[in-house]
């Protein structure tokens, strides 16, 4: 067991590094000022409005999920619409079998199943959307590490409109 010698050259230089980081250095990280997300490029490729909400997008396979937080404070947002697409076994992004949308539960998560994600253009990836009208409309375009994967997240942080 190591012992803590607690003396006035300790003290001291613990009271410098509280100095210098300053009270807040001790305390927990809040959310407090989290900056909203920004649009992707590409995001909206494809994006048809409206698209229905459904319990899974075809035979399902493929998980996508995420979070949605108020930008400020990062609180969680119950209740919000996201649209999701993709090029996948069963569809093209811009085919409306390809579509769907499901909202977030009470602690601001989303899961929607939609068939495999294949590539496209060289890239499997897969579009989201929120566009409920309350917060700024956010597109997002994630691209997935490798075309084996089975499931993909995505984060949003919404200002008002």
């Amino acid at each position: 067991m190591t012992a803590v010698l607690l003396n006035r050259r300790n003290l001291l230089a613990a009271g410098g590094s509280i100095l210098a980081t300053g009270v807040s250095g001790l305390l927990p990280a809040r959310a407090e000022g989290l900056a909203p997300t920004l649009s992707m490029s590409g995001g909206a490729n494809n994006y048809i409005k409206g698209a229905a909400i459904v319990d899974r997008i075809g035979k399902g396979g493929f998980w996508m999920s995420g979070t949605v937080r108020r930008a400020g404070d990062g609180a969680p947002l119950a209740g919000q619409r996201i649209q999701i697409w993709a090029h996948t076994t069963e569809g093209r992004e811009h085919e409306p079998q390809s579509h769907g949308a499901t909202l977030t539960d009470k602690n601001g998560a989303f899961r929607l199943e939609i068939p495999q994600i294949i590539p496209v253009f060289g890239q499997p990836h897969g579009h989201l959307a929120y566009d409920s009208g309350e917060f700024k409309t956010v597109f997002l375009r994630p691209v997935m590490r490798s075309a084996k994967d089975t499931s993909l997240e995505a984060h949003f942080v919404l200002q008002p409109a």
